[in-house]
């Protein structure tokens, strides 16, 4: 009796764990009863590949119907058996979190004996059993959302498991990707491991894409009844004869090498020799891609009819590419190449060249960061990029604010002519989850013309709208708080970034380490698209790219120019003499090239934005 309690857990992998212990609930699957692997064989090896020692990390982007979520669940059940340890489950939402608990977690633990016996009843007075924390002997599991990552700091991690990343990434907003803070939370295991599935998005912005990219990359090819030839099982290869409108009545698989027919059987058999085959080295992440082509419980007549109905729309067809293909979807749409901005880097002659006449900046605020975009523009609007700044630091603490001080109020520029140039006009995106510390520090710097800005989606919205009153605090004198037509001015900075030729518009970039090729991805992260509404053709700017702070910048910075309406021609001539008497010149101080001559464009001009910027001196 005690060497049996005393006894090693038997070696088994997740699959055999599950064929022996796992009963399927009536919640979660049509048929309950015990798990065979068999019902879906391509199942073994994705779930096995968790038992390799030199897997740190399985990934799984994949089509609906393949059984993912089981998988998923299979491997927590089989830690909470036999491989006991710290184990987080993070899903898009809290709200995900609890009804995966209460659809999916809480049913396998009440109907498989083997984990019943290590968990609590949640009802019991005792209990340490709770909606999203369980503990069982030699760990814990705990649930949380995607969109309150705070819930996962300080917490010691072995085993994670992410939940539909591409929907992760989204709600988590600029508190940053759950993902970079769990492998935080992993480095103090040995043999830690992460699990990730998810349902691609959108081509080149989809995380789950770039993690299979990352990954050996593995297929699942089957033999052919005939040939006996190994394939994957690709879309193209699908055929079907239509005799009413939209009505597949006979549809099959064409072998890639022989050309026989496949009926849905065919290829359930075919499954039972099949095998996965990589197609990268392997790095420690083991990638798997299947599509609903495999599934037993997705004929191919029904994923026809899917087809055909949601060709004729493009979200419709969209999402029927990522759920059923399992494939991320490419948009239509112009962009702008990274490769030829990068190509176009120059050397200055100094920090800021001589057509460079006046500084403006714009601040994106990240959860762990300030980034900060220095653009000088000159007559016709040309532009140069004249510094990049990534300030480390919580936003919610006075360091980071005070490191952006030195580059907006105390940093100057050495121009070409001899003069150094402050930053005329700066605005600092107040979205997101640092708001009101944003509007707190601009509150007292509008006289130095730093403004706190709100993006608006839609385009005929105008670039720059006239200020709102925000007020912080109490007794507090309110913040004045401008609304950006994002979508225009995005248009604008990629109309600009296509001109090729120096001279008005024309976007010059410096040669040096902050311009690197991530910087020129984070510009091209977004396209414009025209799409049918309920008919209506829509314009609308998409990510194609994960992160685009350097875009958002740069339109930040555009915007800060708006409100700044300099004369140029009058700068210019300012800066001559400054050249000839080797005089110091800041756009922030009383000798600043552009303040007297926007003081008298602004009498010219009735316009609210004039107005505004006269009274702020």
């Amino acid at each position: 009796m005690v060497a049996a309690e005393w006894a090693p857990p038997p070696r088994l992998k997740v699959s055999e764990w599950a064929e022996q212990r796992r009963m399927l609930s009536r919640e979660s699957a049509d048929a309950a009863g015990p798990y065979r692997v068999s019902a879906a064989p391509y199942q073994r090896e994705m779930q096995d590949a968790f038992n390799d020692p030199n897997v740190r990390e399985l990934v799984f982007m994949t089509s609906g119907q393949i059984g993912k979520t089981t998988m998923v669940e299979n491997i927590m059940g089989y830690c909470m058996d036999l491989a006991p340890a710290p184990m987080l489950g993070v899903l898009p939402t809290l709200n995900l979190a609890d009804t995966f608990s209460k659809d999916r977690l809480a049913p396998m633990i009440r109907d498989t004996p083997a984990l019943r016996a290590k968990v609590k009843d949640a009802k019991s007075r005792d209990s340490s059993n709770t909606l999203k924390h369980k503990k069982f002997p030699g760990g814990q599991i705990t649930l949380i959302g995607g969109n309150a990552p705070s819930d996962m700091a300080s917490r010691p991690i072995k085993y994670a498991f992410i939940d539909e990343r591409d929907r992760l990434a989204e709600a988590a907003g600029k508190e940053g990707d759950p993902y970079f803070l769990i492998i935080q939370r992993q480095e103090n295991y040995y043999g830690a491991k992460m699990v990730q599935d998810s349902t691609p998005t959108i081509k080149d912005a989809s995380p789950i894409e770039s993690a299979f990219l990352e990954s050996d990359q593995r297929y699942f090819h089957i033999p052919c009844k005939s040939c006996g030839g190994y394939q994957k099982l690709v879309w193209a290869n699908v055929t079907w004869e239509v005799k009413k409108p939209q009505v597949p009545e006979d549809v099959w698989y064409t072998c890639a090498h022989c050309g026989d027919k496949w009926s849905d059987g065919d290829i359930v058999v075919g499954l039972k020799t099949g095998n996965w085959i990589a197609e990268a080295p392997f790095n420690g992440i083991a990638g798997f891609h299947i599509n609903a082509i495999y599934s037993p419980w997705a004929p191919m007549q029904r994923m026809v009819s899917k087809f055909l109905r949601a060709k004729k729309d493009t979200e419709s067809l969209k999402a029927w590419v990522n759920t059923q293909l399992g494939e991320t979807w490419e948009e239509p749409g112009d962009v702008v190449e990274p490769s030829t901005l990068f190509a176009r880097r120059e050397q200055y002659a100094a920090e800021m060249p001589a057509g460079a006449l006046v500084a403006v900046a714009g601040i994106d605020v990240q959860g762990d960061r300030l980034e900060v975009g220095v653009y000088g523009y000159g007559i016709g609007e040309e532009s140069w990029d004249i510094t990049y700044r990534v300030l480390w630091g919580d936003p919610d603490k006075d360091d980071v604010w005070q490191l952006l001080d030195d580059v907006l109020i105390r940093g100057r520029f050495k121009h070409e002519s001899g003069a150094t140039i402050g930053i005329a006009a700066s605005c600092i995106d107040s979205g997101g989850h640092h708001t009101h510390r944003v509007y707190e520090y601009c509150r007292t710097r509008q006289s130095k013309r730093i403004f706190a800005i709100k993006g608006m989606a839609g385009f005929g919205r105008p670039m720059v709208s006239a200020p709102s009153s925000k007020r912080h605090g109490r007794n507090r004198r309110p913040v004045k708080l401008f609304t950006l037509g994002v979508d225009e001015i995005k248009s604008h900075v990629h109309s600009r970034l296509g001109v090729e030729t120096p001279g008005p518009g024309y976007a010059h970039f410096p040669l040096n380490h902050e311009y690197d090729e991530e910087h020129f991805s984070q510009l091209a992260a977004e396209k414009v698209v025209t799409r049918m509404v309920k008919g209506t053709p829509k314009r609308e700017w998409i990510r194609i790219r994960p992160r685009n702070e350097a875009l958002d910048n740069r339109g930040y910075g555009y915007a800060a120019l708006c409100l700044l309406n300099p004369d140029f021609e009058a700068l210019a001539e300012r800066l001559r003499p400054a050249s000839a008497a080797d005089d110091s010149v800041s756009a922030t101080d009383d000798a600043a090239p552009d303040r007297a001559p926007a003081r008298r464009r602004a009498r010219k001009s009735g316009n609210y934005l004039n107005k505004y910027r006269r009274r702020q001196r």
